[in-house]
């Protein structure tokens, strides 16, 4: 339970660096810093293998409750006073 725990927050961190990666490369194809880019992507596809194995660590949640669809009651318009302009 405490390795799943910590696998959970490594995933997080992990998943909040390639979100950061991934802007500083995009932010560094637009300057046509290929080489700067392309070290990104480096470090990119090592934290993807990262994740992918770290996923796949994990036992996989039950998927979530069907929502039960709520009645809507609609006022009938006998009784109410009709407004005039």
């Amino acid at each position: 339970m405490a390795q799943n725990k910590a696998r959970r927050a490594r995933l997080t961190t992990v998943d909040w660096e390639l979100s950061r990666l991934g802007a500083q490369y995009d932010l560094a194809m637009s300057a046509f810093k290929f080489d700067e880019a392309r070290e990104l992507q480096e470090r990119i596809d090592v934290l993807e293998q990262e994740r992918a194995e770290l996923a796949a660590a994990l036992p996989t949640s039950a998927p979530p409750p069907l929502a039960v669809p709520v009645p809507i009651v609609v006022a009938s318009r006998r009784g109410r006073r009709r407004l005039r302009r």
